[in-house]
């Protein structure tokens, strides 16, 4: 090889790190903040993946993804969100329900957000208009905080000799008294107890079930709030080891062994929302993007669940499930 070829050789090898730097630093990056826990959003993390996909986006190829996680403290979503925007990302994809959205709203007017709530966005407000948003928040709304006295009536159903059902709550979350009122008033029809636990921490978590234990409660009813979700495994096992029929939110805790759930279709949801931070990447506005609400709910039972637990799940109830675990 002669000399000169063998310099521009060295030379062009030398300048292959800073070409695969200049081109990360030109792509775009989005913002991911949540307030659950990496270890148990896999499955909806890969939805938004997807949808990004659909838009012509894929991490780590032509945009990078800055993963923010409070893993059920709240007290961190603030700080975190001021990161994301500190960083001037283009988009901050918002997940974990209102009080992520809420602090990354607080965060900036600027940014583009996309949220995933299953609280009305007008009432915690969030937009004025579903349908032409205002500012720089649009996003996707899912059934899940209004649920309570549905999901009151499902656990009376397979439990129909039931005299006390409790209700465990996070007393922060920002419509814990909402939520506890209208299940109030479902016990009240059915002229039944209702037990009000609250807990925001795990040991709380465990007096919350010795209580239920004490009071004798026959079923037990786990709120929307996403703080629970990151405790899943531990409510799942606090559960059986109790032997107390719950009725969850996600489908994700039936899956991993709860007996039932009722609620939205999350993985829907971060899909769509995927695919909202691909089209503002592209340049659409939020303001173009309308709120979009889903009213599609599911319902999954665990029979394996249901047979440890010494229940016969009626065959009226079964046929309306979405899915059974057997």
């Amino acid at each position: 090889m002669r000399r000169r070829e063998f310099i521009a050789l060295i030379a062009g090898a030398a300048a292959w790190p800073l070409m695969a730097h200049a081109q990360q630093q030109t792509m775009p990056v989005v913002g991911f903040l949540s307030s659950r826990s990496p270890s148990e959003s896999t499955n909806l993390v890969a939805a938004f993946g997807d949808g990004l996909k659909e838009t012509g986006f894929v991490e780590d190829q032509n945009v990078r993804i800055e993963y923010r996680w409070a893993e059920g403290h709240y007290e961190r979503l603030p700080q975190l969100a001021s990161d994301l925007v500190n960083r001037g990302v283009a988009a901050i994809v918002v997940v974990g329900n209102t009080p992520s959205v809420l602090a990354a709203k607080a965060a900036t007017a600027i940014t583009p957000i996309v949220f995933v709530v299953g609280d009305d966005p007008i009432k915690i407000g969030l937009v004025d208009n579903l349908a032409h948003p205002q500012g720089n928040v649009t996003g996707f709304t899912v059934l899940f905080g209004q649920l309570g006295p549905k999901r009151f009536e499902l656990l009376h159903e397979i439990i129909p000799n039931s005299h006390t059902i409790a209700l465990l709550v996070n007393p922060s979350y920002p419509t814990a008294q909402e939520d506890i009122k209208a299940v109030q008033e479902a016990a009240r029809n059915y002229q039944q107890q209702l037990s009000i636990q609250s807990a925001n921490s795990e040991s709380e978590l465990k007096i919350a079930f010795t209580n239920l234990a004490r009071q004798q409660s026959t079923g037990l009813i786990v709120d929307s709030d996403p703080f629970f979700t990151t405790r899943r495994d531990q409510l799942i096992a606090l559960a059986a080891r109790y032997a107390v029929p719950t009725i969850y939110t996600y489908r994700d805790f039936v899956l991993d062994g709860g007996l039932m759930s009722y609620g939205g279709d999350l993985r829907a949801a971060y899909h769509n929302a995927g695919g909202y931070a691909g089209r503002i990447l592209k340049g659409d506005k939020p303001a173009d993007l309308p709120v979009q609400q889903s009213t599609k709910v599911e319902l999954i039972i665990n029979l394996k669940t249901a047979k440890m637990l010494g229940i016969t799940v009626p065959p009226s109830l079964l046929a309306r499930a979405d899915e059974v675990i057997e």
